[in-house]
């Protein structure tokens, strides 16, 4: 089969590899008809990847119909049309039946595409462990491309605010407009935000977060503008989706008296400096985590079906999988508009 594996930095190969197997009588292996690239591919794109081996399948977004199953999946049928979360567990834990996947306590937790643990499924097809809990029925009323964009990124910015505490009437910071920042706009905004502010380098991002109702900072000093527009006073709850040290302080600066920090964006730096005394004088609740996406997706996909959360609106590109490295080097340099790539396998 065809696949986008990893060569190197800053190089995505179209490649073909094996056809994908069931990896224990729990498994299923899916052939994936979209899948899409993640703010965090980009980590791997440039070489700060989880292993230093190069070959695997990356990617972590994907849907599709189950073709092959396990003797032992219980909930699952060939022919199902399925999500595949982007998180992974066993399946069998408490944990885990709770939706509770990075918490496994058979320390199976994991995600795809990460190395040759777990390929990747930016692929033409993948292989699904302990299926019974790593697969989700795509619901009636959710259509393919919103189904794809609730593997990751959609729990991802929902999981942000709400370890925020966003709660009605709070006026709230989003820092980093990519993908998963605007999913946090709109997930702020269906909890009842009264401001949502939005901050971004890229005038394209920020428009996009206008038009899911934020208010777009400007100013080349989002903290002095910020505390203008709130008369020093700061936001009740600032949500941090890049991951970079500067954006993380910069999250914490905007944060009120009292105020919550929630970062979601991927940091890699193990010696990050932590402004302790600016966060113990204000007294802010820091909080920062991955999402397990089993555990989002009860309460997102009623609102994605009511028409509440439209997470398709971030798609800026629709390409095919053999279009997978050019697409790679677009989002990387932000060109053309480039924010949410969505993959076809058949093309």
């Amino acid at each position: 089969m065809k696949a986008l594996t990893y060569a190197g930095p800053e190089h995505i190969e179209y490649s073909t590899v094996d056809d994908p197997t069931p990896t224990a009588t729990d498994g299923a292996v899916v052939k994936v008809e979209l899948c899409a690239i993640c703010g965090s591919d980009l980590h791997i794109y440039h070489g700060h990847g989880f292993t230093p081996d190069t070959g695997y399948t990356i990617g972590h977004e994907s849907i599709g119909e189950v073709v092959e199953l396990g003797s032992d999946v219980n909930r699952f049928h060939v022919g199902d049309r399925v999500l595949i979360p982007g998180s992974v567990g066993c399946s069998t834990c408490a944990s885990c039946r709770r939706g509770q996947v990075l918490r496994c306590e058979n320390q199976k937790m994991g995600c795809y595409g990460l190395g040759y643990a777990l390929q990747g499924s930016q692929a033409q097809a993948v292989a699904v462990p302990a299926a019974d809990t790593c697969l989700h029925l795509i619901p009636d009323g959710v259509s393919d491309e919103q189904a794809l964009l609730l593997t990751d990124i959609l729990p991802t910015g929902w999981y942000g605010a709400r370890r925020a505490g966003v709660q009605p009437g709070d006026t709230v910071a989003i820092v980093g407009l990519g993908p998963v920042g605007l999913c946090a706009v709109m997930s702020a905004v269906a909890m009842g935000a009264a401001r949502v502010y939005a901050i971004d380098r890229i005038e394209e991002r920020r428009q996009r977060a206008e038009e899911l109702g934020a208010i777009a900072l400007r100013h080349e000093d989002p903290v002095e503008e910020l505390m203008g527009v709130t008369r020093g006073r700061g936001v009740d709850a600032s949500i941090e989706a890049v991951g970079a040290d500067a954006t993380i302080t910069l999250a914490l600066k905007l944060a009120a008296f009292g105020g919550r920090v929630s970062v979601i964006g991927v940091s890699q730096n193990m010696e990050f400096k932590f402004p302790m005394t600016l966060v113990q004088l204000k007294a802010l609740e820091f909080h920062i985590g991955l999402t397990a996406v089993q555990a989002e997706l009860p309460a997102l996909i009623p609102l994605v079906q009511s028409g509440r959360l439209h997470p398709e609106k971030v798609i800026s590109h629709r390409v095919g999988l053999s279009e997978g490295p050019d697409a790679y080097r677009q989002f990387a340099d932000r060109k053309d508009g480039a924010l949410k790539m969505v993959l076809d396998p058949a093309r």
